[in-house]
């Protein structure tokens, strides 16, 4: 499992120019059953994203073909994490 941090740069007055792109690159993130969650980092600092489903390798390529990144209105960044315990809810990303 992973969790990608979109952390704005200093171009982020550009980010309504790639905004659309990005949206639908989040959505085929979805459509893929790769991304889980995906939300805004307060107070405005930029997004998150949980993914699952993928390797470290696939989700580099993927997250390098986000258009906030090729456009340079984010820095991203990739942590991955191996659940080890889960609530009920989320028995399914701790593998067994």
């Amino acid at each position: 499992m992973f969790i990608v941090l979109l952390k704005f740069s200093n171009k982020r007055d550009h980010a309504d120019d790639f905004a659309d792109a990005h949206m639908k690159w989040v959505k085929k993130g979805f459509d893929d059953g790769i991304f889980l969650l995906a939300g805004s980092i307060k107070p405005g600092l930029g997004g998150a994203i949980l993914a699952f489903s993928t390797s470290l390798s696939d989700l580099k390529k993927r997250v390098n073909a986000d258009p906030f990144v090729t456009g340079k209105i984010v820095t991203a960044e990739i942590l991955e994490i191996e659940p080890g315990k889960a609530n009920e809810r989320l028995a399914f990303l701790v593998e067994d």
